[in-house]
């Protein structure tokens, strides 16, 4: 049974940006590298469907953003809410009351 051959999308990207340029022709881009019409085709019309999500990058790095921004000031919470935990319980043993009759005592 025949493998498959695998096409780098660098590659497929380049060969449609010629033909879609007038650089070259589909005969001609199809001769070389032994490419049948129809995928050069196939690939045309995918790039073509796609070409509105090239721009929408721009988007999805403000969401992104805004997300990474949204867990930052998360952490910076959790980080001193756990600060004062800490000092708290330092507090705590440092003036733990001790009964000594009717006067408290610090350790």
């Amino acid at each position: 049974m025949c493998q498959r051959r695998q096409i780098c999308d660098e590659f497929k990207a380049r060969v449609v940006l010629e033909v879609l340029s007038g650089q070259k022709r589909p005969a001609e881009v199809c001769r070389k590298p032994h490419l049948k019409p129809d995928l050069l085709s196939r690939w045309k019309a995918d790039v073509v469907s796609q070409s509105a999500t090239v721009f929408a990058g721009d988007e999805r790095t403000q969401q992104v953003e805004q997300r990474i921004a949204e867990v930052e000031r998360l952490v910076r919470r959790l980080i001193l809410e756990l600060q004062v935990a800490k000092k708290a319980v330092l507090l705590s043993r440092s003036f733990s009351a001790v009964s000594n009759g009717s006067r408290w005592v610090r350790n």
